[in-house]
């Protein structure tokens, strides 16, 4: 069986697809999985071993382009069984239908009909998770989903890790403290660098290193992290944001030691490399995309205004962030490590 998965447009949520390609694999022995995603997901992809293939979608998030999406069809066509949809968006239901796939497989979305020929009723209730809501599309409407749920587990060839480290020039000597203070979705999810930077300090002072990570945008962020400390422990921060591909910072994320991390695409990497993670959560919560691993500790306020889900706080304070002091995340990371830090 060759099953063609339209994949998100997203880090975090590609992370998590990975629970629907281990479902297929084990409904499915032998089947054979391609992913249709944006280039940038090649290297997660490829260090997932459930995906034979990953195929590079040249359009970007949003653009309709009707005839690229025709083309892209047709190049398909007679080469899978089933099709199976995780964006829920019309446009994303077209190169399946062009590609003629047997059975089109998706949630019911932006009026799709005819488009897929399996279209689904999303219960949110029953599927609470985002990873349900995958894991579900890889089997009958109606069906019990498997327990306990698989987790994604990225797989790092340790060749490429130690030419990322030699790249870098980043040493192991000393254990790492990886800090994420970046998020796409925007600032109502971003722990203040302050925060970090205290972090950063009191981590440096018991004997680690720090790297940060994250895209171009956020190595200003990073910069700013490093400026709050003082000469001496600013020299054991390096900033990665923006500097790294996303399969290096893949593979130098999963030499560290810890993590702290907002609720990010990154944090999912994280969980999926099952490094001690620290999740920072504000306007978002952990009842819908949790980080998936054995060692996990979520630190959030749960204000009254929050979850909100919102890109910028509503209320102009960012209280659900900016009250969640540096000293919880510093004592979860102390039971995750087993480092009896002194918190000030």
């Amino acid at each position: 069986m060759k099953i063609l998965i339209v994949g998100p447009s997203w880090v975090g949520d590609m992370v998590m697809a990975q629970t629907l390609f281990a479902c297929l694999k084990q409904r499915h022995p032998g089947c054979e999985i391609d992913v249709l995603a944006p280039e940038w997901s090649r290297p997660i992809l490829e260090r997932m071993p459930e995906v034979r293939a990953a195929l590079s979608f040249p359009l970007g998030h949003g653009v309709l382009d009707i005839a690229s999406r025709r083309r892209i069809g047709k190049s398909l066509v007679g080469q899978y069984d089933q099709a199976i949809l995780l964006p829920n968006s019309l446009k994303s239901a077209l190169v399946p239908f062009f590609a003629d796939i047997p059975t089109r497989t998706g949630w019911k979305g932006e009026m799709r009909y005819g488009l897929l020929n399996d279209i689904r009723t999303l219960d949110k209730e029953r599927y609470p998770l985002m990873i349900e809501r995958f894991m579900a599309l890889a089997y009958e409407p109606g069906a019990e989903l498997p327990q306990p749920y698989p987790r994604p587990a990225l797989q790092i060839d340790e060749a490429s890790r130690a030419a990322a480290l030699g790249k870098f020039g980043l040493s192991l000597d000393r254990p790492v403290l990886a800090l994420c203070p970046g998020a796409e979705f925007g600032e109502a999810k971003r722990w203040p660098v302050e925060h970090y930077a205290k972090v950063a300090e009191i981590k440096i002072r018991a004997g680690w290193q720090v790297w940060l990570f994250g895209s171009k945008n956020d190595h200003p962020g990073g910069e700013d992290i490093r400026n709050r400390l003082i000469p001496g422990l600013r020299e054991e921060v390096i900033n990665l944001a923006g500097q790294t591909s996303l399969a290096e910072a893949i593979d130098l994320m999963s030499a560290v030691g810890a993590v702290a991390s907002n609720d990010s695409g990154l944090m999912h990497v994280a969980a999926a490399l099952n490094r001690p993670l620290v999740a920072i959560y504000g306007s978002t919560s952990p009842q819908f995309t949790p980080p998936l691993a054995d060692q996990v500790e979520i630190v959030r306020l749960g204000l009254d205004c929050s979850p909100c889900f919102d890109r910028t706080c509503r209320f102009g304070h960012y209280n659900c962030l900016r009250e969640l002091k540096p000293r919880p995340v510093i004592e979860a990371l102390n039971r995750l490590v087993a480092d009896p830090v002194e918190v000030e």
